[in-house]
């Protein structure tokens, strides 16, 4: 038992006997995505042999094959090696990503081989330890990966959805008694895990591709809530019933006293038996506030001391893609954030305006979704007017086939802005460096990421940045 009581061997079983993980080869159909990743690297660290397929080399799969993993980028069943055709030994781990044509899949099924979607593996993981699980539409990322940095003395193992900068990887890797996950919405992903302690974060309609009606989105975080054994905390205002968590509000768990000393935020918190004083947090805005509040509930639910949450508090240095700083200088500050919702957006720039109030702020965006960019062309529309200046790219698709009447110049159209247009990749350099604003912000969850990447390495190499 931890020191509030849990007893997290009681559930806790051989992972390598239990059911879909007692193997000794793990295939993965998409082996660069976020959350797939995880799981690679996690089975590379157990002695399992990983091989796997996606659509092009990343930084991701460059650090999978340092660990031992064999990819390629062709999907032909010829690439897939000889060690993995074997039923009786390879598991074969896929995501929702992949369409139904897709040859390598196609072959595994039709040779009968143990094929898991990526939930359904993290699912079996959580049954066989003492889980801690993260929800929301909004917030999952960040509050994670503060709870795995906080909960790594407690020698748990955590899946991120995100690269944890401290750690450069969105696996923290501990011992096999307890886990922290990202419990994912999409796809109703999250009902596979068998949640000990949880939080909810949000529940803002999104999704709506696959759940169709907010309500429908709503009353999947209800059953989600259902699997949770031991403890819920959940964000105030939100219609579950659990431990709540609020700033400046009554809650069982309450920031208060928010103030801002040299670029970092410093606050106290009320929890239902203490008070602790002057935490510190260097990521902007309230909304990060709210996540490390989540993460010190969670903790202290489970049985980590206030100092200690503090403390970890206190040296984490946030996630990839959530407000990077990519450049940050006297004549130029450029911004890297994943935000591909209205709500993310707002989060974005109410810190961009909280840390930069006097300056013209540039927003460079890449829709996601066609069926997004449609159920939620108002919002956008306003989250993004928000800027001096908006340079908007045209829709990443991801798994979708385009939506008559659906662009980016529909959406660009629906903006109330002076200074906005529409421009290609290509055109993103040239577009920052004749801008006047000093604070670029770029955005989106698509390939904005890898575009981030080359546009910072040629500033650099100019006077604009410096």
């Amino acid at each position: 038992m931890n020191k509030k009581g849990h007893n997290i061997s009681e559930n806790k079983r051989d992972l390598s006997n239990s059911k879909g993980l007692g193997w000794s080869a793990v295939y993965f159909v998409g082996i660069a995505g976020i959350g797939m990743s995880a799981i690679a690297r996690y089975f590379l660290s157990n002695g399992k042999k990983v091989a796997g397929f996606d659509k092009t080399a990343t930084a991701i799969t460059k650090s999978l094959e340092e660990l031992g993993a064999e990819i390629h980028f062709e999907d032909a069943v010829s690439n897939i090696p000889t060690s993995f055709l074997d039923a009786k030994s390879t598991l074969v781990v896929y995501t929702p990503a992949i369409p139904k044509n897709h040859q390598e899949l196609n072959y595994f099924e039709q040779h009968e081989f143990k094929i898991l979607k990526r939930a359904a593996v993290l699912g079996e993981i959580t049954r066989a330890t003492f889980c801690l699980a993260v929800a929301g539409t909004h917030g999952k990322t960040t509050t994670s990966s503060m709870l795995g940095h906080i909960m790594r003395p407690s020698k748990a193992t955590s899946f991120l959805g995100g690269i944890a900068e401290n750690y450069n990887s969105n696996l923290i890797l501990g011992a096999h008694e307890v886990s922290v996950v990202e419990a994912d919405e999409f796809d109703r992903s999250f009902l596979q895990l068998s949640p000990n302690i949880a939080c909810v974060t949000s529940m803002d309609a999104d999704h709506l591709d696959i759940y169709e009606e907010s309500e429908a989105l709503e009353n999947a975080f209800v059953d989600f809530s259902k699997k949770v054994s031991d403890t819920l905390i959940v964000a105030k205002g939100l219609p579950l019933k659990g431990l709540t968590y609020a700033i400046d509000g009554v809650a069982d768990y309450k920031a208060f006293h928010l103030r801002i000393e040299s670029g970092k935020y410093i606050f106290d918190v009320q929890t239902p038996s203490e008070t602790i004083q002057n935490i510190e947090l260097s990521l902007p805005g309230r909304h990060n506030v709210m996540n490390a509040l989540a993460a010190l509930a969670m903790a202290d639910v489970y049985g980590v001391s206030l100092e200690c949450v503090k403390e970890s508090l206190q040296t984490f240095k946030g996630v990839q893609r959530r407000f990077s700083y990519k450049i940050k200088t006297e004549n130029l500050v450029l911004i890297d954030d994943y935000a591909h919702h209205p709500t993310e957006i707002n989060a974005v720039i109410n810190s961009v305006r909280e840390m930069y109030p006097t300056e013209k702020v540039l927003g460079i965006f890449q829709p996601h979704l066609f069926s997004r960019t449609r159920d939620f062309v108002a919002d956008f529309a306003a989250s993004l007017a928000q800027f001096d200046e908006l340079l908007l790219l045209d829709i990443y698709p991801a798994r979708e086939v385009p939506i008559q009447g659906v662009s980016s110049s529909w959406l660009l159209s629906k903006i109330d802005l002076e200074h906005k247009k529409i421009i290609s990749e290509k055109e993103v350099l040239i577009n920052i460096k004749k801008s006047s604003a000093k604070i670029v912000v770029m955005m989106g969850a698509g390939d904005i990421g890898v575009l981030v990447s080359e546009v910072v390495s040629k500033l650099k190499t100019t006077k604009k940045s410096i």
